[in-house]
């Protein structure tokens, strides 16, 4: 086999640092974005925190188009650094020292009010171990008790095994437990606040809430045997199976159903944090209907105001003006210059972002104008990330990293970006409608049923084809699942 040398052209597409940031950039939320950049200021000494005064070209009209193609960063050799005129780095059009902001005064996103504060909170197993010192346990027992509620869920269940418990303690603690030493402490700390909390199972949750109401009426006390004897039923609401069986009346049956419905599933739900991304959110758009005008801002708060270090551009300064430059000189100044380049990408990067969300939504106000105006979902028309994608000019994959993490405030609620997408159907008269608009009718149509007698997904279907849209059981039984809604048979009531 002979061996040969051939010349190939290809193209290749290969993205920048500069873009590989800022999709980075965008997919950070805007209750992360501080935190992204305070750790480019300690990784960067030449950016800093900018003052809120003087005057830059880069403080430009968010609105205004900007040059996709950015300057290709120097590859940091010092013969590229030698060649470059270092006015650029220290010098404007005026002759005065180039500054950098990332806001623009004139925009109402620096407005305080439309700031999201942060909340500090007690936490579900901070509340569950401060009531450990209401029991008098010694130091053995309390290890055994700070170990079960360690294993507590966020909503309030112990899943865990006692004998995984009791392993724990072993491996961790060099302590011994039997299970029936667990168990005992177990029962203690189901007595804690919440009703219902360190239960093994949604069956034990309820009858512990149940057994805290004991002695309130004879309803209670048929809801504990109801549960205890008949809870597959009871999920089931097979309430005529119960009611045959333990000879209740209609308003016995109806009154221990209302007991039952009024506790808590998850006791530990809504104590303190199980999600911060989704229990907070906080808004990255701000929408107001100014007498029917659609105003938008962002909420550029968690992106300060960025500039380049005052000192390191002195340094420069000096630098150009003396005459002798010897090694240990150029090697400070390279340094320098490297350090001022990244600031400036960076800065760049938050800028583009702006703008790049700014476009992004106020595509989706034009297209989705009437919502926004009216709050109604069924004036929501069909948009896919391809139209928002041809209305900017950006890419798909782009409109799909901001429309899937960022959030819009308006005056009818918070939304993210992603609920304004949805697909198309077709009517009996051939105009195209939301998917949104279909499963907003569908679901007025099951709330507004009789709950005795509530309706079939053919039922349904039926009753969506006669108001003209074109559309099979299957798919309203997909649109009831997406809407969180159970079959019929569940949503019975008696």
């Amino acid at each position: 086999m002979s061996l040969s040398q051939s010349l190939q052209q290809k193209l290749l597409q290969k993205l920048s640092p500069q873009q590989i940031q800022l999709m980075k950039l965008l997919q950070v939320p805007t209750a992360n974005l501080e935190e992204r950049v305070k750790e480019e200021l300690e990784e960067n000494p030449a950016l800093e925190m900018g003052e809120e005064e003087g005057d830059d070209e880069f403080n430009e009209d968010l609105q205004e188009p900007m040059d996709d193609s950015m300057d290709e960063p120097m590859d940091g050799s010092e013969e590229d650094y030698e060649n470059a005129d270092m006015t650029e780095y220290i010098v404007d059009d005026d002759g005065e020292i180039a500054d950098y902001k990332t806001r623009d005064d004139n925009y109402p996103e620096m407005d305080d009010q439309k700031v999201m504060p942060i909340r500090v909170e007690t936490t579900f197993h901070d509340l569950v171990i401060d009531q450990l010192g209401m029991l008098e346990l010694d130091e053995r027992r309390f290890k055994i008790a700070e170990q079960i509620v360690g294993s507590l869920d966020d909503d309030g269940y112990l899943r865990r095994e006692l004998s995984s418990i009791a392993d724990d303690l072993a491996f961790r603690q060099s302590m011994v437990v039997e299970e029936k030493e667990i168990e005992e402490l177990l029962g203690q700390i189901q007595q804690f606040d919440p009703p219902g909390i360190c239960a093994r199972n949604l069956q034990e949750c309820l009858l512990l809430q149940l057994k805290r109401k004991s002695g309130e009426g004879k309803s209670v006390a048929l809801a504990i045997q109801i549960l205890s004897k008949y809870f597959e039923e009871f999920t089931k609401k097979h309430y005529e199976k119960i009611q045959h069986n333990l000879n209740l009346t209609d308003e016995q049956i109806k009154d221990v159903i209302n007991q039952i419905i009024k506790l808590n599933p998850k006791p530990g739900g809504n104590i303190g944090e199980i999600n911060k991304a989704e229990s907070y959110i906080i808004p990255d758009f701000f929408i107001i209907n100014n007498n029917g005008r659609l105003e938008l801002s962002l909420n550029a708060r968690n992106a300060p105001d960025l500039r380049i270090s005052e000192g390191y551009r002195d340094m420069l300064k000096d630098y150009e003006k003396g005459s002798k430059k010897d090694k240990r000189q150029k090697e400070a100044v390279l340094f320098i210059k490297q350090k001022i380049d990244s600031a400036k990408w960076f800065i760049d990067m938050i800028k583009q972002r702006q703008e790049t969300l700014i476009n992004t939504m106020s595509a989706i106000i034009s297209h989705q104008q009437e919502f926004f105006l009216t709050g109604d979902e069924t004036t929501m028309r069909p948009m896919i990330l391809k139209d928002i994608a041809e209305l900017t000019g950006l890419d798909i994959s782009t409109v799909s990293r901001v429309a899937n993490s960022k959030f819009v405030q308006t005056e009818f609620g918070t939304y993210r970006l992603k609920f304004f997408f949805s697909e198309s159907l077709s009517t009996d008269s051939g105009e195209e409608v939301s998917t949104r608009e279909v499963k907003k009718i569908l679901g007025d149509i099951i709330e507004a049923e009789d709950k005795r007698k509530p309706l079939s997904d053919e039922i349904l279907t039926d009753m969506l084809q006669e108001k003209g849209y074109n559309i099979a059981r299957r798919t309203v039984a997909k649109y009831r699942e997406q809407l969180n809604v159970p079959v019929a048979r569940l949503r019975k009531e008696l």
